[in-house]
């Protein structure tokens, strides 16, 4: 799973000399291993700088494609909006038409 995050170089690094980036790809990598056919992830970009929450993001794609999971994101940035195949929006609590 490291090598489908593009982290297999890093496997005998520790959490805190993994970069922000690397922490989310290790996360993700972690949801994985249980063979998921839903992932969840509330603001999995919103720590990161945009260059790496475009790479987070083409990450997840990749793995909607690779592995056919399906991927719910949570956010409120519109650049990551437009990378879904379906946005969704809540307001109050309710689910917008």
């Amino acid at each position: 799973l490291l090598e489908l995050v593009g982290l297999a170089d890093h496997a005998e690094q520790r959490p805190d000399e993994l970069s922000g980036g690397q922490q989310q790809r290790v996360a993700i990598a972690r949801a994985l291993a249980a063979s998921p056919r839903l992932l969840i992830a509330d603001e999995p970009t919103g720590q990161l700088d945009a260059e790496t929450g475009l790479s987070v993001m083409a990450l997840l794609r990749g793995v909607v494609e690779s592995e056919g999971v399906t991927v719910l994101v949570s956010t409120h940035d519109p650049v990551m909006m437009e990378l879904a195949d379906r946005v969704m929006r809540i307001h109050d609590g309710q689910v917008e038409p």
